[in-house]
C-alpha cells in the first residue's frame, strides 16, 4: 500500500517550519537581499527549535531526523527565503560526510559543536578551476609524522566566512588522481587559512560564499575521515542525503513564487476584471501547480529511499535536475504574470527568480546531474 499523508510528526514540523518562515525569515527577507547580510539572529531562532541540524545524531546532541523530514523543513524555510535557508542548511552538507565516515572521536568533537551551540560549517570542495569537476581539484594535504599539511584554494565556499569548521577534500596521493583524494575536518581558527571576501551574487545573497585559501595548514593526523583514498567517494555519497533537501529549496521558492502569482493575478484586473479570469494566465498557474507537485513527489521518494537503506542516487538527482529547472521556470512565468511589476523590487517576485537560478549551478549543476541519471539507467540495469 502507498501512502502519500505525512505522519502526524512530520506534519506537526511542517507547520513549525511553516511558522517560523512566515514570521521571522520572510519579512526580514528584503533587508538580508539588499545588504547581503549574514542572516545569524534568524538562524539562531531557528536552531533554539530545532529547525537546524535536524540529521546530526542522537549520540552527538541530535534529533537523528531523516532525510525525507529534512526535506519537509527546508521546503518552508526556503518559501521564505531561500538566501537564508542556504545559510542554515550548509550544515547538512558539511557534516554529511562526518556522519557517513568519520570517527567516533571526529563526530563527538565536531557534530558535538553543532548541536551545542548555533554554530556553522561548510563543505570545502569546489576550487576555482574544479567545479562540476570535482576530480580536478588541485588542493594538496601531505601527511608529515602525526599531521597533514594542506596548501591549496577553495571557492564559492558556502558559510565560508561564518563556518566553525570545515570538510575539507584535498590530494593525498596526486598520482592516483580522484582515487587519491581524502577528506578531512578543518577548524577555521588555524595559522594559514585565508578566507577572501563574501561574494556579491545575483541571488540568495543571504548567504556567505566565500573563497578560502590553506597555507602550510597543519591538522593532527586523527580528524582524517574515514581512510586515504576514499575522500572522493565519501564526498560525493554525501549528496545522496543532500541533494533531495536541496531540491525541496526549490520547490519551496517556486510554491511562494506560485502563491505570489496567484495573489496578483486575483488582485489585478484588466478591462473589468482579474488577470486570473483569462485563460494565458490561469494556464500559466496551473502548468505552476502541476511541476510543483511533480517537483514534491520526486523530493519525497528521494528522501524516503535513502531513509529506507535503498539506493537513491537516481532518484536524488532527478529531484534536484527537476526541481532545479522546474524552479527557474516558476519564478520566470510569476514575474511574467505580473507583468512589469515583476520586473521591480516592489514586488518579491523579482528575487525569486534571482534566488532560483543558483539551483541550476550548485551541489551539481543540471547537466551534471543528467550525467549521473543517465549512468544510473545505462551501467545499473
Amino acid at each position: 500500500m502507498i501512502d502519500f499523508t505525512l505522519t502526524e510528526e512530520q506534519t506537526a514540523l511542517q507547520t513549525l517550519a511553516r511558522k517560523f518562515a512566515r514570521e521571522e525569515i520572510a519579512p526580514k527577507a528584503a533587508h538580508h537581499d539588499e545588504t547581503g547580510a549574514f542572516p545569524r539572529e534568524i538562524a539562531k531562532k531557528a536552531w533554539e527549535l530545532g529547525l537546524m541540524n535536524t540529521h546530526i545524531p542522537e549520540a552527538y546532541g541530535g534529533m537523528q531526523m531523516g532525510v525525507l523530514e529534512g526535506c519537509i523543513i527546508t521546503e518552508e524555510l526556503a518559501w521564505g527565503c531561500t538566501g537564508i535557508a542556504t545559510a542554515m542548511e550548509a550544515n547538512a552538507l558539511a557534516s554529511a560526510p562526518v556522519i557517513v565516515a568519520g570517527s567516533e572521536e571526529i563526530k563527538k568533537e565536531f557534530l558535538g559543536r553543532l548541536t551545542a551551540e548555533p554554530l556553522f560549517a561548510a563543505y570545502c570542495v569546489t576550487e576555482p578551476g574544479a567545479g562540476s569537476d570535482v576530480a580536478g581539484i588541485k588542493t594538496i594535504a601531505k601527511k608529515v609524522g602525526d599531521e597533514y599539511v594542506i596548501n591549496g584554494n577553495k571557492m564559492w565556499i558556502t558559510n565560508g566566512g561564518v563556518a566553525n569548521w570545515y570538510f575539507v577534500l584535498a590530494l593525498t596521493d596526486p598520482a592516483a588522481k580522484h582515487r587519491g583524494m581524502s577528506g578531512f575536518v578543518v577548524p577555521t581558527d588555524l595559522p594559514g587559512i585565508t578566507i577572501g571576501k563574501k561574494e556579491n551574487n545575483l541571488g540568495q545573497r543571504a548567504s556567505d560564499t566565500r573563497a578560502i585559501s590553506f597555507e602550510d595548514v597543519k591538522i593532527p593526523a586523527k580528524w582524517l575521515v574515514g581512510k586515504e583514498g576514499e575522500g572522493f567517494k565519501i564526498a560525493m555519497s554525501a549528496f545522496d542525503h543532500t541533494r533531495p533537501s536541496v531540491a525541496s529549496g526549490a520547490v519551496g521558492l517556486a510554491q511562494r513564487a506560485m502563491d505570489e502569482a496567484i495573489k496578483y493575478a486575483g488582485e489585478r484586473k484588466t478591462f473589468g476584471q482579474p488577470i486570473a479570469a483569462y485563460q494565458s494566465i490561469s494556464f500559466m498557474i496551473a502548468e505552476m501547480a502541476m511541476n510543483i507537485e511533480a517537483g514534491r513527489q520526486l523530493v519525497r521518494q528521494a528522501g524516503w529511499a535513502i531513509d529506507n537503506g535503498i539506493r537513491n542516487t537516481k532518484f536524488a538527482a532527478m529531484a534536484k535536475a527537476f526541481c532545479a529547472d522546474m524552479a527557474m521556470k516558476v519564478a520566470t512565468d510569476a514575474v511574467q504574470v505580473h507583468g512589469g511589476y515583476g520586473y521591480s523590487r516592489e514586488y518579491p517576485v523579482e528575487k525569486l527568480m534571482r534566488d532560483a537560478k543558483i539551483y541550476q549551478i550548485y551541489e551539481g549543476t543540471s547537466q551534471i546531474q543528467r550525467l549521473i541519471i543517465t549512468k544510473e539507467i545505462f551501467e545499473r540495469r
